[in-house]
């Protein structure tokens, strides 16, 4: 018989991303429900040995993007893909996981909590009192099951966390569904952050806090 599992690190920082959805809800009807929230997918921190599956979902999720550039034209930027774990290296740099009730990854994403290691081109990493995240992906066989909104309000909370004043992310004309989710979420387009990664135009919005 499988040993039961402890959700239980998992349910107070399950409780940031509720509660900012559904205002009022306090922790302990989130614990009462604990058996029902055993089914959803959970947000963790990746472990290092999990970096080299999370490097092949990003490669694969960002290659079979419709208009988006292929490993041949832009070979740095999927070697960065395949190597993501290499990022966490830097300060205040994790990586965020979405995992199903199997303990399978559906998704991930880079969560930076100073700019200056964002990474990214144009002027982002130079905004102060503010967070970002990139490489946002998640796997073919997951989606519509809302674990890229997941994922986003999971760095959001964190930003929130350390008190920051804003959220930084940027995506692509290839990224349509990301782009309405952000704009749903509430982010507002940035123009002072755009940029071009080669010949593709990468688009800046920002999150006040």
């Amino acid at each position: 018989m499988e040993k039961e599992r402890n959700y239980e690190p998992f349910l107070h920082f399950t409780f940031y991303i509720l509660h900012s959805t559904f205002p009022g809800k306090s922790l302990s009807l989130i614990r009462k429900n604990k058996i029902m929230s055993q089914g959803a997918y959970t947000v963790r921190n990746a472990d290092a040995q999990e970096f080299l599956e999370i490097g092949k979902l990003m490669v694969r999720v960002y290659s079979q993007l419709e208009g988006f550039p292929k490993e041949s034209e832009q070979p740095n930027y999927y070697k960065m893909l395949a190597n993501v774990g290499e990022l966490t290296n830097k300060p205040g740099t994790e990586i965020l996981v979405a995992i199903s009730p199997e303990n399978k990854i559906a998704g991930a994403v880079v969560y930076f909590s100073d700019m200056k290691y964002y990474g990214s081109g144009g002027t982002a990493t130079t905004e102060q009192n503010a967070a970002g995240f990139r490489l946002l992906a998640v796997d073919n066989m997951a989606r519509g099951q809302g674990i890229g909104k997941l994922l986003t309000n999971a760095c959001i909370s964190k930003a929130k966390e350390k008190k920051l004043g804003q959220v930084i992310i940027h995506t692509t004309m290839a990224m349509q569904t990301a782009w309405k989710m952000y704009e749903d979420i509430g982010f507002k387009r940035s123009e002072d952050l755009d940029f071009m990664q080669g010949e593709l135009p990468v688009f800046g919005f920002r999150l006040l806090l």
